[in-house]
């Protein structure tokens, strides 16, 4: 997924480089780079998200049990 994020972004810095002006190239890169690309990244990154605080709880809660094996 991060190969998409790191073209798209690469696409939308050229692409806010050819505007005629700095605020309409910020603006550019605001509007079509980064905030669709944190949505993206959010949206996506949720199923990670949750798999790891399951993995960190399930950790947690097996280091406060003793061992008997």
């Amino acid at each position: 997924m991060y190969i998409i994020v790191i073209g798209w972004l690469y696409v939308t810095v050229l692409m806010a480089l050819t505007e005629s002006s700095i605020v309409a190239g910020l603006l550019s890169l605001t509007f079509y780079g980064i905030l669709p690309t944190a949505l993206l990244v959010w949206l996506f990154g949720g199923p990670t998200r949750r798999r790891r605080a399951a993995r960190m709880a399930s950790e947690a809660s097996g280091k406060d049990e003793p061992h008997d094996r």
